[in-house]
């Protein structure tokens, strides 16, 4: 009799964990109890099974989320397998366990016995529940539901229900058979295995399910934000047509926003006319900028508490646009920012900013009526045309645009905010800014100092350079810094930055991640965008393509003219006396060049 063997005893199956002191501490693998020390003479006549016998209660293809949750419930009772023969110890093992992993004691001593009693650790997985079989009839009521009932065309039960008999209990003359299931047998089907989230998805669709009906059961924002730095951004085409400064018309803006997504704060915005990674690259410098001495230009008087923003959010969350997905604005991450892109279609993911962008408008449309705001007739028939509204330029409407996020920062109230017992002691006022100053000064925030200058590089637009001999060749045009000779002579690709609306100067990226400098050679392009310089030597190119053409006919023409005069004489040539033939056709050629003068 050994530790681990398998005994069968006229009162069940045992299993032996431990021999001590003439006594066998044992446990009855069928009641599955807690085992217990037993004499030897219990277990005299017992019969030595195989191992295989109890195998057999949990053996078959167990899946990998099955192994995983067994292989967890084993770390729940290992210390207390480790003191399984002592129940003092047992019991407080399992107490803490308890505690611990948030299961009841129950549970534990459940996994404990069953463990102890098959000594394998995929005995924890979960027990497989044999599904009933349905009959003919539920399956066809389960068809008709899935075929009929749970589609986008949102029919009602009694037309799946009719569909059904239609389909399944009618006989080739399109008679309904004597017997079939009755509506009260479908719908008690129905609402036996009806699934919600099944109903919700199938008949409105997974966007309209993530957005109006799924649970609710985060702790907010603040669950995944819990400190200031997370921003959430997003662009909107704002609902008002501008002018320019002649009165033209010229459409609608767009407005790029960041938001904190802990304190709703507004981090910078973008009011321009194009998109992409352009006003990305506007909203991270004005996110950068001094907000007072940005007011200040537009003539807001603000105080620095009012809109404290110069830093960075180390974390950027977007909707997964072409803008936010292209390799330019990526480039981003090297400053340590993070980029995270949300699925398509889901705006309640960064509500944040979304909010931001109704309460902004919300809040000059009212007053801006007959000023070229759209108001929510405007794709109906006969509506007005809010085009000839327009009166005001961008730079007035942006002027409008950054009092109201003042407002929207200082004077919203924030309700049902997190506050701590600390916000409370010191009276911070439900408004962003008030809790975003009051966020700042804690140390665990989540902002990055990053130098103007450091963004622009790392935001600019890169491409690959060579070094030859003639200076660093880069989009076709040539560039030099006294610096770099050794380069220059060895050759070689690099990375380098360049500016696309100017290019005279481009900056070479070092492996440390500095950027250096390099200066145009050809000064004639000097201050020209790179289209600019490409459309020049293309249309250089051109000509020079148009006289190679002509070149080349010119040489034709010219070769037919050699051959035509040199066929005309075919004798042999005299070789002797080649120098008094010289004097002689250089006499009958000379002429009186002081003859040609004229009178």
């Amino acid at each position: 009799m050994n530790k681990k063997d398998v005994l069968k005893t006229n009162n069940g199956i045992y299993r032996i964990l431990d021999i001590k002191d003439n006594r066998i501490l044992a446990i009855d693998c069928k009641r599955k109890n807690m085992p217990k020390y037993y004499e030897y003479e219990f277990f005299e006549s017992a019969e030595l099974l195989d191992e295989t016998v109890l195998s057999s209660f949990y053996s078959g293809d167990i899946s990998p989320k099955d192994e995983s949750i067994a292989h967890r419930r084993f770390a729940m009772i290992a210390d207390a397998v480790a003191v399984a023969d002592d129940e003092k110890k047992r019991c407080e093992m399992i107490r803490k366990a308890s505690l611990l992993f948030g299961v009841s004691k129950q549970s534990l001593r459940k996994y404990l016995c069953t463990y102890l009693a098959y000594d394998n650790i995929l005995s924890l997985a979960p027990a497989r529940v044999k599904s009933k079989e349905l009959t003919s009839d539920q399956k066809n009521m389960r068809w008709a539901l899935n075929k009929f009932y749970y589609t986008r065309n949102k029919n009602s039960l009694t037309t799946a229900y009719t569909m059904m008999l239609k389909e399944k209990y009618c006989n080739i003359d399109g008679k309904l058979l004597a017997e079939y299931p009755t509506y009260n047998q479908f719908r008690y089907f129905f609402r036996k295995t009806r699934k919600m989230e099944t109903y919700y998805i199938s008949r409105n669709g997974i966007k309209d399910y993530q957005r109006n009906n799924r649970p609710l059961v985060g702790d907010g924002v603040q669950e995944f934000a819990p400190c200031i730095g997370t921003a959430m951004l997003d662009s909107t085409i704002c609902d008002i047509y501008l002018v320019d400064d002649a009165g033209r018309l010229v459409g609608r803006p767009i407005l790029v926003a960041a938001c904190d997504a802990n304190t709703s704060m507004c981090l910078g915005y973008s009011l321009l006319w194009e998109g992409g990674t352009y006003s990305l690259q506007s909203l991270m410098l004005n996110i950068l900028n001094d907000k007072v001495a940005l007011c200040e230009k537009m003539g807001i008087s603000i105080t620095k508490e009012q809109w404290d923003v110069n830093r960075l959010p180390s974390v950027l969350i977007t909707d997964g646009g072409n803008e936010y997905k292209s390799q330019q604005f990526s480039q981003i991450t090297e400053l340590g920012v993070s980029i995270v892109n949300l699925p398509p279609y889901r705006p309640d993911l960064k509500g944040c900013v979304e909010k931001f962008f109704d309460l902004v408008q919300n809040t000059y449309k009212d007053i801006l009526k007959g000023k070229g705001v759209i108001m929510p007739d405007f794709r109906e028939r006969g509506a007005r045309d809010y085009r000839k509204d327009a009166s005001l330029t961008i730079s007035e409407f942006e002027r409008i645009v950054v009092r109201c996020i003042i407002h929207y920062n200082c004077n919203r109230v924030i309700h049902n905010y997190p506050y701590s017992s600390k916000m409370l002691e010191e009276g911070v006022r439900p408004n962003a800014n008030a809790i975003w100053n009051y966020k700042s000064r804690d140390e665990s925030d989540c902002l990055i100092d990053v130098s103007k200058n450091e963004l622009i590089y790392t935001l600019l637009p890169r491409t690959t350079g060579n070094f030859t001999r003639y200076g660093l060749k880069v989009n076709g045009l040539r560039y030099y810094s006294k610096d770099y000779k050794e380069n220059f002579l060895k050759g070689g690709e690099c990375i380098v930055a360049y500016n696309p609306d100017n290019c005279s100067f481009i900056w070479l990226k070092e492996r440390n991640g500095k950027f250096v400098q390099f200066t145009l050679i050809e000064s004639r392009f000097a201050d020209m965008p790179f289209t600019s310089v490409a459309d020049i030597k293309q249309k250089q190119k051109k000509l020079e393509d148009d006289a190679i053409k002509e070149n080349y006919n010119a040489k034709i023409e010219l070769i037919s003219f050699i051959e035509n005069v040199a066929s005309g004489y075919t004798g042999k040539v005299d070789t002797k006396g080649i120098r008094a033939v010289r004097h002689s056709v250089a006499r009958k050629s000379h002429k009186d060049i002081g003859g040609e003068l004229d009178d």
